[in-house]
């Protein structure tokens, strides 16, 4: 076999949910066309189906990441196009995290711009359901204390 076009795009995991999930729903529907279904691609499909919906990228939608890559590039940050995917795939909450996500990031990136770059994730990205729940109980948790006081 051979490669023709090698990485010829860059998909998000939200893309990849959407195309597998509108592949499904057309399976479902009877509207499936081409060649008949290699039995493990349907296992492969609901895994993968499975593992995005635990995700950030299940709330995610098309105008939250254009707005998120529109203000990135604004920044005089430069990250790579693989890198500000890795950022919305990943939707990072720490220092390390950047770290883990962008290159050579303690040569490339000060302190600030790490800062900059959390602060535009939270701002821009929606949060997984259990982060959110999270931060609402230590919200409330926090109310609780300061009510005892």
């Amino acid at each position: 076999m051979k490669i023709i076009k090698e990485n010829s795009a860059f998909l998000s995991n939200y893309e990849v949910l959407t195309l597998l999930k509108g592949l499904q729903s057309d399976k479902k529907g009877g509207k499936a066309t081409g060649p008949r279904t290699v039995p493990n691609l349907a296992t492969v499909s609901y895994e993968t189906v499975t593992y995005l919906e635990g995700t950030a990228c299940i709330r995610q939608t098309p105008e939250h990441i254009e707005d998120f890559l529109r203000q990135i590039s604004e920044l005089p940050i430069k990250l790579t196009k693989i890198e500000k995917l890795h950022l919305v795939n990943h939707r990072p909450t720490s220092p390390v995290e950047i770290q883990l996500l962008i290159e050579e990031s303690e040569e490339r990136l000060s302190d600030e711009d790490i800062v900059t770059i959390l602060e535009l994730v939270e701002r821009t990205l929606p949060p997984r359901e259990d982060e959110e729940q999270a931060e609402e109980e230590g919200a409330e948790a926090g109310d609780e204390e300061s009510m005892q006081e």
